[in-house]
């Protein structure tokens, strides 16, 4: 029953992007004009945009918008205008046209405020924050932040935990899929005592322009290198009831708490607080090492695959993701980034380059609905640990992205 007991450390990747819910079919057009919502007069050059995907415009000298060929479901619509407020709303599109008449509110900002930031960011902590947000793979490497002022960064000793924000949107050029993101209204947490990472906001995707057809062909071939084996991927999967097929083999896995560690835990916490402010002798030292070598939880594999009827649940065409404790889940079809290197046990020699994308899925609810472009309804109704807790922006597509295999649309 049992193929290994490790030590577990969870990063836990929470990542809230204004996911759009396609239905199967259709496509509707959103118009309509954007106004001043004190003034009542148009607004030109404002840009309005569907969270999380490629589809936007801007108003024209009338206020004016056009935005064709969406496909039907469920949106974050975003409005975005220098001197106002960030405008949202979660709209629905139908087969169809469909006309919205939006009022946007002047910001305080609007009024010609002086606004005073508290300080620039710290060199050290702005670089943490860079490389963990945009992440370590060979994609990521491409990856630029063109507007670095634009967030601010902030280290709690207390918590131990790193935190960043962006009052207007951070820009990110990803030279490997090309896309330009503007992440508006990001909120980012690193904590380094719990050991998770969470990000959220409403990002919106640009296509770059490639200087060749060379170029476009290499934008198109890393865009389905980092959708192969992805968390949507896998979702698509099983929305589609493809998961072996699409070549994901998921297991079982228990997380069982380690009875030793509190005993563990609050001893050393009590050496360190014996000796605040004091040297530590060699004896500490070394107790310190042992206590904080024992492991907080045991992770249990379950060696037999899971069927799909335990993970996948139907009712009147609607598919929900379904399962209890932990999955593990290892996509076959492809060599992880050359970058990755899992977390290993303490104490235990250096393990050999993976083969395998080797991720964790808990999910947080009993069930979370699965629409048909692979996204979750409820985008935080799932954590992730593993090779999806590896990869970040490098990777990181529009919800609209289709793979060359799924041009048609998914029935």
């Amino acid at each position: 029953m049992v193929a290994s007991i490790l030590r577990i450390r969870f990063l836990v990747l929470a990542l809230l992007m204004g996911a759009g819910s396609y239905q199967a079919h259709g496509q509707g057009t959103l118009s309509g004009i954007v106004r001043d919502s004190l003034t009542r007069e148009p607004l030109e050059l404002a840009s309005i945009f569907l969270a999380s995907t490629t589809y936007g415009a801007s108003t024209n000298d009338k206020g004016q918008f056009s935005v064709r060929n969406v496909p039907a479901g469920q949106y974050d619509l975003i409005i975005s205008y220098l001197g106002y407020s960030l405008y949202k709303r979660t709209i629905t599109v139908g087969n169809g046209p469909q006309t919205l008449d939006l009022q946007l509110k002047p910001s305080t900002q609007h009024l010609q405020e002086v606004v005073v930031r508290p300080g620039s960011n710290r060199p050290g902590d702005y670089e943490k924050f860079a490389e963990t947000f945009l992440g370590r793979t060979v994609f990521s490497r491409q990856c630029r932040i063109r507007n670095p002022k634009a967030v601010y960064v902030q280290y709690n000793a207390d918590r131990n935990e790193l935190t960043a924000s962006s009052p207007t949107f951070l820009q990110v050029d990803n030279a490997a899929l090309g896309y330009r993101i503007k992440y508006y209204s990001l909120e980012f947490t690193l904590n380094f005592r719990e050991q998770y990472m969470s990000f959220y906001g409403w990002p919106v995707f640009q296509e770059m322009k490639p200087r060749n057809e060379r170029q476009r062909q290499q934008w198109l071939q890393n865009r389905q290198r980092a959708y192969r084996g992805s968390l949507p991927h896998f979702l698509r999967s099983v929305y589609l009831n493809q998961v072996a097929a699409e070549g994901f083999l998921v297991q079982k896995m228990r997380v069982v708490p380690n009875p030793r560690f509190p005993r563990a835990d609050s001893l050393a916490k009590a050496l360190r607080q014996a000796r605040h402010n004091q040297p530590f002798s060699p004896a500490d030292q070394d107790s310190i090492a042992r206590w904080t070598k024992v492991p907080r939880a045991f992770s249990l594999l379950y060696t037999a695959p899971r069927p799909i009827d335990s993970l996948r649940e139907t009712d009147s065409g609607r598919v929900w993701l379904r399962f209890r404790d932990y999955v593990q889940i290892t996509y076959r079809h492809e060599a992880p980034d050359p970058n990755y290197q899992p977390v290993r046990p303490v104490g235990a020699p250096s393990l050999p380059a993976p083969t395998q994308q080797v991720s964790t899925l808990m999910l947080h609810p009993l069930r979370a609905e699965v629409q048909a472009n692979g996204q979750l309804l409820e985008p935080l109704a799932v954590f992730t640990d593993g090779y999806w807790g590896f990869e970040k922006m490098g990777e990181f597509l529009p919800t609209d992205y289709l793979p060359p295999t799924s041009a048609a649309p998914v029935r």
